[in-house]
């Protein structure tokens, strides 16, 4: 029994040990980067504790002449005599007992103590140390496990480090100023709110609502565990992370920094009242911390466009930007690709509008569609959305010379995208808008020569979308590409059609990752069908309408000529043409687009 237990301690042990192993290799990068802002926390901690009248933790405003002693007081070093105090400590001196009352010899010496540059605090800065430290293992928490498969983003860490040092860095060193000595002054040069905007715009607001907490606790600490600037610097940062969650313009900004202003004189005032403070120099505070709210408004906004360049992060007004189908790239394509700029602006409706109602971010898919094709341009002449007058390139070349250039649009695709210096999330609906499916049509072709053809050979090597916007986006893709050879499309056999051609994703499990639930794919499903329906509407003939096809297909003598005779040929290839796009898969048959990836 004893060596079963022992077999199952080590067994145990083993596999701790390995799934510690594991984590630390996928997170090594942010694990240093969270020492290092800790060794650099950890530097501003001893200047201030240096700097600071503490001993044994205790702040001299906690001593008195007269007191009873709590506590016995040792000399940790010799510190000689001054002219500003002229009293003698020897290192191991008993400077207070405990029990007895403080006199005004030891009150001096515990005031030289204080204030002599070779004196520390080892006890408040060991204090401080375990609190930093509980503070990062707390901030690591927030933000890699209790969101659900929320992925850890260094730059945001990076971000985020910078900005919890300049915060804990003001209010450690501005409680020292004479002017800011007041923990309701205090909160005037703490610019926790502007950093929290900037978060709360480029990560969303449920990461600054963390964040928010993070740099509360981080500024309780810096000002000696003042509860005034901690419950301010929380109040402030949750209603800055509040106010920017529906902004689309840069205008709103404006309006943001007017209601911080008014929200944080609001809860300054509520504050003073909660501790009973004389309001004799409150109109000052007032008038500074309804600043501090309005500058840090302003000064997002100034800031929000190098920061988002830096962390290559998409905040509303830069995907509004990039929404702009004036823009370079967008016109290059309407050119070169004027098939596929159509194609992407439908994709575009169908994602924006499926995204907006299962809660989705509407805004990146938006973006995404416009720019997952972009890598077609080079050699747009090889899909089928650009190709006219029925000349196919394809029909003269092999398979697997067709696929390589299908699939290669896909990468790049990504490769422009990095030169335009696209947001991460885009690059990503553009890397996964096909995950990894099978090119169905050269599969096909490819199993009349060869059997035992390999399907990877024919498959995207992309990854499966990892979000809802990059699975939106694919859905809409397939649909809108595949409901163009759908004859007669009513609304219900739009809906059996779509509903058809999401399982078939769902089957090959290029859903599995994103986090859509049935309820969103019905939701999607619904989408997708109310807005085809409008768009494939029937319409009025009118009476004095006529085909011009028609007029040119006779001659003078009423007779067909040379012309209508290629006409009729090219329709006829047409109608090969449509009857090659639907390829049977096992028992089931799935429409494809040829060429449209």
């Amino acid at each position: 029994m004893n060596r079963m237990k022992a077999n199952n301690t080590k067994s145990s042990a083993s596999v701790f040990f390995a799934e510690m192993s594991a984590f630390i290799k996928t997170h090594y990068k942010v694990i240093v980067l969270m020492l290092t802002g800790f060794a650099a926390a950890t530097i501003l901690n001893f200047f201030n504790v240096a700097t600071s009248q503490t001993i044994a933790s205790f702040r001299m405003e906690d001593f008195e002449v007269g007191q009873i002693a709590d506590r016995t007081i040792y000399a940790s070093k010799s510190i000689p005599a001054d002219e500003m105090n002229p009293v003698f400590i020897e290192e191991g001196e008993k400077i207070i007992r405990k029990g007895f009352p403080i006199t005004e010899e030891a009150y001096s010496k515990l005031l030289k103590m204080s204030e002599s540059p070779i004196y520390l605090d080892l006890r408040a800065f060991a204090n401080s140390e375990l609190y930093l430290l509980l503070l990062m293992v707390m901030w690591y928490l927030f933000f890699a496990f209790i969101p659900r498969k929320r992925n850890v983003l260094l730059r945001e860490f990076v971000f985020q480090v910078i900005c919890f040092l300049i915060v804990y860095g003001a209010a450690a060193f501005g409680a020292k100023t004479q002017a800011f000595a007041s923990p309701f002054a205090l909160n005037i040069i703490i610019p926790s709110s502007l950093f929290v905007l900037i978060e709360a715009i480029l990560y969303g607001q449920l990461n600054a609502a963390f964040f928010s907490v993070v740099l509360a606790f981080g500024v309780f600490d810096a000002s000696s565990c003042q509860a005034v600037p901690f419950l301010f610097t929380l109040a402030s940062c949750l209603a800055a992370s509040t106010v920017v969650r529906k902004i689309e313009r840069r205008i709103d900004m404006v309006f943001v920094s007017l209601i911080l202003a008014f929200m944080d004189s609001v809860m300054v005032v509520l504050i003073a009242v909660i501790f009973n403070e004389k309001f004799a120099h409150m109109p000052i505070i007032i008038g500074g911390v309804a600043a501090n709210g309005f500058l840090s408004g302003i000064l997002a906004l100034g800031f929000i466009t190098p920061v988002e360049f830096l962390l290559n992060t998409a905040s509303v007004f830069r995907l509004m930007d990039l929404s702009d189908l004036n823009n370079s790239v967008m016109r290059k394509m309407l050119v070169t690709a004027s098939g596929t700029y159509q194609h992407s602006q439908m994709v575009a409706q169908l994602a924006e509008n499926a995204c907006r109602d299962i809660g989705a971010n509407a805004l990146v898919a938006r973006v995404g569609a416009y720019y997952h094709d972009i890598g077609k341009m080079d050699q747009s002449e090889y899909f089928v959305e650009n190709q006219t007058n029925g000349i196919n390139k394809h029909n003269a070349m092999k398979p697997s010379l067709s696929v390589s250039v299908i699939r290669s649009h896909v990468r790049k695709g990504v490769e422009k995208a990095h030169q335009l210096h696209l947001p991460q999330q885009i690059i990503d609906i553009i890397e996964e808008h096909h995950g990894n499916n099978i090119i169905a049509y050269f599969y096909e072709e490819a199993k009349k020569e060869n059997p035992n053809v390999n399907p990877a050979d024919y498959s995207y090597t992309g990854n499966p979308p990892s979000t809802k916007e990059s699975a939106v986006v694919m859905l809409a893709d397939t649909v809108e590409a595949a409901c163009r050879t759908l004859e007669n499309p009513t609304e219900e056999r739009l809906d059996k059609f779509i509903q058809m051609l999401i399982n078939g994703k769902a089957e090959h499990h290029q859903l599995d990752k994103c986090d859509l639930t049935f309820s969103d794919i019905t939701t999607i499903k619904d989408a997708f069908v109310k807005l085809l329906v409008g768009y494939y509407h029937n319409r009025i003939e009118y009476p004095d309408q006529k085909d011009p096809a028609e007029d040119a297909s006779k001659n003078a003598d009423g007779t067909k000529g040379e012309k209508t005779e290629k006409a009729e040929k090219n329709e006829k290839n047409a109608e090969k043409k449509s009857s090659r796009q639907s390829v049977s898969l096992g028992d089931k048959t799935l429409t494809e687009v040829k060429l449209n990836g």
